[in-house]
């Protein structure tokens, strides 16, 4: 199994941001879960990385050539996946990941993260995926979702594609949890 993994490309303001990127690395190697991301080598990205490396897992990395060009990729990747651009790196992670995680971030991992629970909502593919929500740092996109259903925007379904844990072991259960089997309940 492989998790990718959206996440910030700086480790962020708190300590605990750094600190639940360590715990997953450490935890997917542990756990034999391959890890797919962006493959930075800054923020948090590098430390989830890093983490992962340091416990013996697999770690793919997938990088737009402009990126890799500016000398942002991680050096040390079991395997570092070039792409042509942004649309090709996404659809890349896609392609190799099983499930997938958000970690704190910005835009970037906004955007991740909406693309593929997007994919989902339209059917187009049915890979769970969870935020883990460290210190509450989502709680403004639950917010905006609630707001999306309450203003017929979002179904209450499909809102609870967005799910989260506020723990790595609650976050790696969550993504186990094939979206079909969700809808069921």
């Amino acid at each position: 199994m492989r998790v990718c993994v959206f996440c910030g490309s700086s480790t962020g303001a708190r300590p605990s941001y750094r600190e639940a990127a360590l715990t997953l690395g450490s935890e997917l190697a542990r756990r034999g879960i391959g890890l797919v991301y962006g493959g930075g080598k800054n923020g948090l990205m590098g430390v989830l990385a890093e983490a992962c490396l340091a416990g013996g897992g697999e770690v793919i990395g997938v990088m737009p050539e402009a990126l890799v060009n500016q000398e942002r990729a991680h050096g040390g990747l079991t395997e570092l996946i070039i792409t042509g651009s942004m649309h090709e790196r996404k659809a890349r992670m896609a392609g190799l990941a099983d499930a997938f995680i958000a970690l704190p971030g910005g835009l970037g991992t906004f955007e991740e993260l909406l693309e593929v629970t997007t994919w989902t909502q339209l059917g187009l593919q049915s890979k769970a995926c969870a935020l883990l929500n460290v210190e509450g740092y989502f709680a403004g996109l639950f917010a905006q979702a609630d707001r999306a259903v309450a203003e017929g925007f979002l179904s209450a379904e499909h809102r609870g594609l967005l799910r989260a844990g506020t723990s790595v072991p609650e976050v790696l259960e969550l993504v186990r949890v094939p979206v079909g089997a969700l809808r069921a309940k």
